[in-house]
């Protein structure tokens, strides 16, 4: 895995050995982020299900201002801190070791762009989006990215969030909705 734009266009990524996470595919990143604008300057991001951060990580190179990586698994989160080091941007990043569940209350929102790519054998989409609402955590004119199976039903969009854009990679759908 690379980093396939900004700053640190080209860097390499660290995986997580095994296959615990699911890393979000280069190429996918790069439809996203091509969906999202290429930079992202002085954004705050919310990474859910983190994994190697390299969602986060793209955003940072990308110019955002700083990123809160949420991430359970130890492993992960510690391929998290070591790709944010050799970046160059562990000063620019926060990673909570929990429970995406039990992190969302404690965080200190909003945030500008959040991502959440579940392992999909939580369905946890429609779980986690609400959650991010009543918890206030999306920034008025903020952005929230849900990857998915595709075989997981669709999660529906509160009054607030309006879909932007949805898009099919293989087996993960990506789905794009902003704040009204």
């Amino acid at each position: 895995m690379r980093v396939v734009g900004g700053d640190l266009r080209g860097r390499t990524l660290r995986a997580v050995p095994g296959r615990s996470t699911r890393p979000t595919a280069d190429r996918v990143r790069q439809s996203l982020f091509d969906v999202l604008g290429q930079r992202c300057d002085g954004l705050h991001v919310l990474d859910l299900y983190a994994g190697t951060g390299a969602l986060s990580l793209e955003a940072l190179s990308r110019g955002a201002a700083h990123a809160t990586l949420i991430e359970q698994d130890a492993k992960a989160a510690q391929i998290i801190l070591r790709n944010a080091r050799e970046l160059g941007c562990e000063d620019r990043c926060t990673l909570v070791r929990d429970e995406v569940a039990r992190a969302l209350p404690r965080l200190a929102g909003p945030f500008d762009l959040v991502f959440s790519d579940p392992p999909y054998a939580l369905r946890a989409a429609q779980e986690t989006l609400d959650a991010l609402l009543r918890l206030g955590l999306v920034a008025p004119q903020g952005r929230v990215v849900l990857e998915r199976d595709r075989r997981e039903a669709r999660p529906a969009l509160a009054v607030e969030l309006e879909l932007a854009d949805e898009r099919r990679y293989g087996d993960t759908v990506v789905l794009i909705a902003g704040r009204r």
